[in-house]
């Protein structure tokens, strides 16, 4: 007898823990989402989708359960009805950022998912779906197409550059650019959350800031070195490239993109002012450019250590100035590179001299005026606007191959004394 009352228990307990399991059974008409099947039937599905997120444990959830069954009949061949356990499934919940329950969202044909807020009966629920409805016929009818602009924006590739240990020192370390890097794990849902505006992002900020990307369960030597212990986790490396920064803002794309605009010209390196020793250095440093402006200074014989490093420092101040235009700064002493001063026409008016080279149109102009940073930053101004008075270069020399100032003044080397007495007995 009491064995049967164990058994009797144990079955009643089976059946309630059944029922509070699920709220909806396989032949409901509302369609029973998981995180299988839910990119298959929301996702990519064709029309309107009403999904709502719930917990069986919500008592509003349950009293919606008949009205949910009557709107999924209601609407049935019409706009498709469904429903998510956010308890069983709670990466997609946390995706969407589901915190209440019941939460029902309107998934369009592409578009992103729109809340619903109205009132919980039948009639509302199915006017709101049916206004979804009419929306995307309207858009269709106008050649419009929802579910194709959708898939072409997510066939568009993203401008995040995949990093790894073999490219990452090269790529973000070596690099001039403000680089914004997320390191993920694929299944992480606040990671895959993040990954369209990150996307969004980094088209926006093309040619602006990098944007770049480290899979943690691939590269976990990566991961490891600059400490990341969360999933996902934003470093900003700017200027000091060995100290990244975390970002702690939204994880939206317009709070990326300005928090990005807002730290460049703090973050980003000044160009160095480079001594024109060799033909590698021409090309390296002024061939892509759009400007390359040329210094000429003195011979250290005549500026000393401390009048040359004076126009080196005002040559850096300038760069600062100007180090997010695509500009480039190099310098040679006086005679060291006779044949590029000839095709620059240098030489005529004295040391210092600057000019602004193109290298790509083969033209240069020269600067006029004082050896001073305003004069230059007004000449470096107006070479960005197009320049007056530009000169053909009719043939870029080949450079000179010549030792490097080692930052010291010149010796004087001193010769032998004679006597006109001895010389004229000789």
């Amino acid at each position: 007898m009491a064995q049967r009352w164990v058994n009797a228990i144990l079955l009643g307990l089976l059946v309630a823990f059944s029922t509070v399991s699920a709220l909806y059974s396989p032949s409901s008409d509302v369609v029973l989402l998981t995180s299988s099947n839910f990119k298959s039937q929301v996702l990519q599905s064709d029309g309107i989708v009403l999904v709502e997120f719930y917990a069986n444990w919500c008592g509003h959830c349950k009293a919606l359960v008949p009205t949910w069954e009557k709107v999924a009949s209601v609407l049935k061949g019409v706009v498709k009805v469904a429903a998510l356990d956010a308890d069983e499934h709670r990466s997609l919940a946390q995706e969407y950022g589901i915190q209440g329950f019941p939460t029902i969202k309107v998934f369009g044909a592409g578009n992103s998912p729109v809340d619903y807020q109205g009132p919980r009966d039948v009639k509302p629920i199915a006017e709101f779906a049916l206004k979804q409805v009419k929306v995307l016929l309207k858009d269709r009818l106008s050649g419009k197409s929802s579910t194709s602009s959708k898939k072409a924006k997510d066939e568009e590739p993203s401008l995040s550059v995949e990093l790894t240990s073999s490219n990452f020192d090269k790529l973000v370390l070596g690099s001039n650019d403000l680089w914004l890097v997320e390191f993920f794990a694929p299944w992480c849902g606040h990671c895959k959350k993040l990954a369209p505006e990150w996307k969004k992002a980094s088209k926006e900020l093309k040619g602006k800031a990098q944007l770049g990307h480290v899979n943690c369960d691939v590269e976990k030597d990566l991961m490891s070195r600059f400490g990341v212990q969360g999933f996902p986790t934003v470093l900003v490396f700017g200027g000091d490239k060995e100290n990244p920064l975390p970002y702690e803002g939204a994880r939206t794309a317009s709070a990326i993109v300005n928090f990005a605009i807002d730290h460049i010209e703090t973050h980003v390196a000044t160009p160095e002012i480079l001594e024109l020793t060799g033909q590698d250095v021409l090309e390296k440093n002024c061939a892509s450019a759009a400007i390359c402006f040329v210094a000429f200074l003195p011979d250290i014989l005549d500026s000393k250590a401390e009048g040359r490093n004076r126009y080196l420092s005002i040559m850096h101040s300038v760069a600062e100035k100007f180090k997010r235009s695509a500009y480039s700064y190099v310098w040679a002493a006086a005679g060291k590179q006779a044949a590029l001063e000839q095709a620059v026409g240098v030489g005529g008016y004295g040391y210092p001299a600057l000019v602004a080279l193109n290298v790509k149109k083969s033209v240069y102009a020269p600067m006029r005026s004082a050896f001073d940073i305003q004069p230059i930053i007004e000449f470096i101004k107006d070479a960005g606007r197009g320049g007056k008075g530009n000169v053909p270069i009719q043939s870029l020399p080949t450079l000179e191959q010549t030792q490097a100032w080692d930052g010291k003044d010149a010796e004087i080397i001193e010769e032998d004394e004679f006597s006109l007495e001895d010389l004229m007995s000789e």
